[in-house]
């Protein structure tokens, strides 16, 4: 989760660096990241993988404590275009909701 909202502000302040955004906009817009609309793409990535291979994932995760405060996310290449397509949506403002 701390990776993927990490991975969105990075992504929304690099546009409001370039766009020349005001603080209210750029509060708005980070204020829409949510971990909620987009864990179902990480729980997917997951069907890919055999018993084994999770077993072996998790064991290895639980093994190496340096990993589990590392900000950093098990991925693959469709879930890296997940992401950078959530995080455009993010940075467009589709999530904002209407007034």
């Amino acid at each position: 989760k701390t990776y993927f909202v990490d991975y969105c502000l990075g992504k929304i302040n690099e546009t409001a660096s370039k766009e020349k955004w005001n603080d209210q906009k750029t509060t708005a817009i980070t204020e829409t990241i949510n971990f909620k609309n987009f864990r179902e793409a990480v729980y997917n990535m997951f069907a890919f993988y055999d018993e084994v291979e999770l077993e072996t994932l998790l064991k290895t995760y639980e093994k190496d404590s340096a990993y589990q405060t590392t900000n950093a996310m098990t991925t693959n290449k469709v879930l890296l275009n997940n992401l950078d397509i959530y995080a455009r949506d993010v940075v467009k403002g589709k999530y904002l909701l209407s007034k």
